[in-house]
């Protein structure tokens, strides 16, 4: 089940390449998680799950969906034009940085040495992989519009998580709010594809309806019920390695199809990044007692 997620999310960065061409990256955020919502919608009434809410929980599900299944990818979605899909993946990682701290700032926890050590570590290697950027650094320039647009889409991302832990502490259940933020994400980015004036065509090529379908039954679907299935067996904090893990597959992945070259920042700065996250999800033996009291 692990290696089904790490497998399924790492790729999944490779796939939408092949998203990019005729539809606008937006749009085809929309198909996908139209299509996503469908087969979940599908699933609840199967198992005869409860999707009506009160108005007050559909504003806080519609708020979690739109960031996390809306804005999150509208942004990656765009920025990954730009930069090959292996990097994407690393910058993506960050999500671990970015949730420890918003978790502090929302539950009120202090961060730890030991967490704080991971974070700059993961910063450092940030740094380190983007160093010929950082250092030739114009906004103007399409590789830094990238790289900003999917940090932006990965805070977007924790701050859906952030929510959707907020929301699962106040009793709302996790697959029947996933399917509404999925319907929710899907109406926001048909939305602002509408507004930004994108038109709502098709590419009927087998490389854009096979990755669409990949994304949305394997990607969003089966790699959340995977992820789901994962929290069950082994507990959250080992569950949350996959993100640790997969950008691996994304840049071994871009190797190969994106002629992605390796240079030495690139390697010391994902060890750093690795290296960084272990340390951030590796609880000390006095925190392991604590969590079993």
């Amino acid at each position: 089940m692990y290696v089904a997620t790490v497998l399924v999310w790492g790729s999944s960065w490779l796939g939408i390449q092949f998203q990019y061409g005729i539809v606008a990256p937006g749009t085809s955020v929309a198909y996908r998680y139209v299509l996503a919502a469908a087969i979940m919608v599908a699933f609840c009434v199967l198992t005869k799950r409860k999707l009506l809410w009160p108005l007050r929980d559909q504003i806080r599900i519609a708020i979690q969906g739109c960031l996390l299944f809306g804005i999150n990818f509208y942004l990656i979605y765009h920025g990954t034009q730009y930069i090959t899909s292996g990097l994407g993946a690393v910058l993506f990682s960050t999500i671990v940085i970015m949730n420890i701290i918003g978790n502090a700032l929302m539950f009120r926890k202090s961060i730890s040495k030991r967490v704080a050590a991971g974070a700059l570590m993961g910063l450092v290697g940030i740094t380190t992989v983007f160093w010929r950027e950082i250092q030739t650094f114009d906004l103007s320039s399409d590789a830094t519009t990238g790289i900003l647009l999917v940090l932006a889409g990965t805070l977007s991302a924790s701050l859906g998580m952030l929510s959707s832990a907020l929301y699962q502490r106040r009793g709302l259940p996790v697959i029947e709010t996933t399917t509404l933020g999925m319907i929710y994400g899907a109406l926001f980015s048909l939305g602002a594809t509408w507004v930004l004036g994108y038109e709502f065509n098709f590419d009927f090529s087998v490389g854009y309806i096979g990755s669409l379908i990949y994304l949305a039954v394997f990607a969003s679907v089966i790699g959340f019920v995977c992820y789901l299935t994962l929290l069950g067996k082994i507990g959250a904090d080992r569950a949350s390695y996959a993100t640790v893990v997969f950008p691996l597959v994304s840049l071994t992945l871009s190797t190969f199809f994106e002629d992605f070259q390796w240079t030495v920042f690139t390697v010391s700065g994902i060890g750093f990044i690795i290296v960084g996250n272990v340390i951030i999800l590796t609880k000390t033996k006095a925190e392991r007692a604590m969590a079993k009291a």
